[in-house]
C-alpha cells in the first residue's frame, strides 16, 4: 500500500524514497561580496574628510588618523561579519550607507571640535561619538543576531505600545536634565543622559503595524461617511487614536514638538499604506494644522519658534523681540556663505560653533563647507537609505513585514525631512538630531537598531522559499524491485491475467 511523505510539503511519494530539496542557502545570489565591497567605499569617503579636515586647518594628516580609521573599520567588519553568518540575503546597501553617514557625521564634530578648541567655545565630542557608533553598531550586531523573524515582533503589538508610552512619559518623571532650549526630553543617571524619544519610534512603529495588520480590514471596509470622508468605527480605530493623543500630549507637555510630529505623520502614513485611502491624508493634514494652531497659541515656545520661523533675521536687527532666536538666521548666513560648492572642509567661518552646531544644526555646518552640492550628496544617500526601506516592504512575504518596513522607513524620512525642513527654513524649527549625522548617543544607537531590523526584514524577504522535495527512487539491490514511479500499477494488491 501506498505511503506519503509530508514532512516537505504536499508531494506524495510512493515506496521507500529519499527526498531532495533545494537548499535554502546555495541557489540564489549571495551579495554579501557586494556589500564589503560598497563598506569599503563608504570607509574610504570619511578617511578622506579626515584627512582633507587636517590638511586645511594644520597643514599636515592629522595624528589620529590611522586610530579613527582603524576603529571605524573594526565597527563595519564586525557588522558585516555579522549579516554574512545571521542575515545573508539582507539588503546590500543599507549597512554600508549607515556607515558612510555615521563616518561623516563623527569627522564634522571632530573639525567643529577642533575650530572650538582653538576659540575656547566647546568641549571636544569626537571621542565620545565615536564610542556611541560602537554601541550603535553592537545595538546592530545584536539585533542580527536575536531578532532571529521579525514576525516574533507581532507577538508583542500591545506590550511595545505600553512600552512606547512609558519611554515617552520618562521624562516628565524621572530626573532629567535642564530643559534643552524648552524641551524636556531627557534622563538623566548621574552622568549619563539618554533620550528615551529615539526607542519610542521604533517600539511605537511596531504597534502600529501589529495593530493595522488585524484591524485593516475593518478600518479600510467598516466606516462611514462624515463630510466627504470615510471614517471607520470607533471600536476599530479607538486604542492607535488613545495611544496618539496620549502620545502627543506628552510630547507636548515635555515641549519636544519634533517627535509629536514625527509620530503625528508617521501614524497617518502607516494608516494610509494600511486601509489605501486618500482621505487619511487630507484628514491627518487637517489635524495636524488645527492641533499646531491650538498648541501655538496655548504654548510659548512654540510660538516662539513659529515667530523665528517667520522673521529668521529678527534677532538681528536694532531692537530684537525679547523672544527671538539667532540660530536660524545664523543657519541660513552659513548655507548662504557655503554657496554651490562650499568653502572646503575645515575652511569655513564656523558661524555655528558656539550654538548647537554638532547636533541640531549639524546640517548647517555640512551646508558651509561642502555647498549646495554637499547637502544634495547627503540627501540623496538619505533617499537611497528610504529607498531601500521601501524595497524591502515591496518584497516581504507576510504583511506585518510589509507595514513594519514602511513604517521604519517613513519615520527615518519624516525625521530627515522636519530637521531639515527646519534648518533651511522650510518649517519651524522642531530640535531634532539628523540621524547618524548630529551628536547624540541616543540617536546614533536608536538608527543602527533601526537599519537592524529594516536588514532582518529585507533577509526574510530574498531568501529563496525551498522547493517542493524531488522523490528519488532507491536503487533496486539483489532481490528487490526498484519503487514505483507515479502512474505504475500498486502491485501490492496482486497482478490480473
Amino acid at each position: 500500500m501506498s505511503t506519503f511523505d509530508v514532512s516537505r510539503g504536499s508531494t506524495p511519494t510512493t515506496g521507500r524514497r529519499r527526498a531532495v530539496g533545494r537548499s535554502a542557502t546555495g541557489d540564489a545570489p549571495n551579495r554579501r561580496n557586494t556589500e564589503l565591497l560598497m563598506l569599503a567605499f563608504a570607509l574610504a569617503i570619511p578617511m578622506l574628510a579626515y584627512a582633507n579636515v587636517g590638511l586645511a586647518m594644520d597643514g599636515s594628516l592629522p595624528v589620529g588618523m590611522l586610530k579613527f580609521g582603524l576603529g571605524m573599520a573594526v565597527l563595519a567588519l564586525a557588522a558585516h561579519l555579522a549579516v554574512r553568518r545571521f542575515a545573508p540575503y539582507a539588503d546590500p546597501l543599507l549597512l554600508p550607507l549607515a556607515t558612510l553617514l555615521n563616518g561623516l557625521g563623527v569627522v564634522m564634530i571632530w573639525r567643529l571640535d577642533k575650530a572650538g578648541k582653538l576659540l575656547r567655545l566647546n568641549f571636544p565630542a569626537a571621542g565620545n561619538q565615536l564610542m556611541w557608533s560602537g554601541l550603535g553598531v553592537a545595538m546592530f550586531i545584536g539585533v542580527v543576531i536575536l531578532l532571529k523573524d521579525h514576525r516574533i515582533l507581532q507577538r508583542y503589538t500591545y506590550i511595545s505600545m505600553v512600552v512606547a508610552l512609558v519611554l515617552l512619559a520618562a521624562p516628565a518623571f524621572f530626573p532629567s536634565r535642564p530643559e534643552d532650549y524648552g524641551a524636556k526630553i531627557w534622563i538623566r543617571f548621574g552622568s549619563f543622559s539618554i533620550q528615551p524619544g529615539e526607542f519610542a519610534k521604533i517600539i511605537l512603529t511596531v504597534f502600529f503595524a501589529g495593530f493595522l495588520m488585524v484591524k485593516k480590514d475593518a478600518l479600510a471596509l467598516a466606516s462611514r461617511k462624515f463630510m466627504g470622508l470615510y471614517l471607520p468605527r470607533g471600536r476599530d480605530l479607538g486604542p492607535i487614536v488613545v495611544v496618539w493623543l496620549l502620545s502627543i500630549l506628552i510630547l507636548v507637555f515635555e515641549t519636544d514638538l519634533g517627535t509629536s510630529f514625527l509620530f503625528f505623520g508617521l501614524f497617518v502614513v502607516m494608516l494610509y499604506v494600511a486601509t489605501e485611502r486618500t482621505s487619511w491624508i487630507v484628514f491627518g493634514l487637517t489635524m495636524s494644522l488645527g492641533g499646531a494652531a491650538v498648541v501655538a497659541s496655548a504654548e510659548p515656545h512654540v510660538k516662539t519658534r513659529i515667530n523665528a520661523w517667520l522673521d529668521p533675521m529678527a534677532a538681528f536687527g536694532p531692537k530684537p523681540p525679547s523672544q527671538s532666536s539667532e540660530q536660524i538666521g545664523q543657519t541660513l548666513m552659513s548655507l548662504g556663505s557655503g554657496g554651490t560648492v562650499g568653502t572646503g572642509l575645515g575652511q569655513g567661518r564656523s558661524w555655528l560653533i558656539q550654538f548647537a552646531a554638532k547636533s541640531d544644526f549639524i546640517l548647517g555646518s555640512f551646508g558651509e563647507e561642502l555647498g549646495l552640492t554637499g547637502l544634495m550628496a547627503l540627501f540623496m544617500i538619505y533617499g537611497l537609505v528610504v529607498q531601500r526601506g521601501l524595497r524591502t516592504s515591496l518584497a516581504a512575504r507576510d504583511p506585518f513585514g510589509k507595514l513594519l518596513a514602511v513604517g521604519l522607513s517613513s519615520a527615518f524620512a519624516l525625521q530627515v525631512f522636519v530637521v531639515a525642513g527646519g534648518v533651511t527654513g522650510l518649517i519651524p524649527l522642531t530640535g531634532m538630531t539628523m540621524p547618524f549625522l548630529a551628536q547624540g548617543g541616543s540617536s546614533v544607537v536608536a538608527n543602527w537598531a533601526l537599519i537592524a531590523i529594516l536588514m532582518k526584514i529585507s533577509d526574510t524577504a530574498r531568501r529563496p522559499a525551498v522547493e517542493p522535495a524531488a522523490a528519488i527512487p532507491e536503487p533496486a539491490g539483489p532481490g528487490r524491485l526498484p519503487a514505483a514511479g507515479p502512474g505504475a500499477p500498486d502491485e501490492s494488491r496482486g497482478a490480473t491475467s
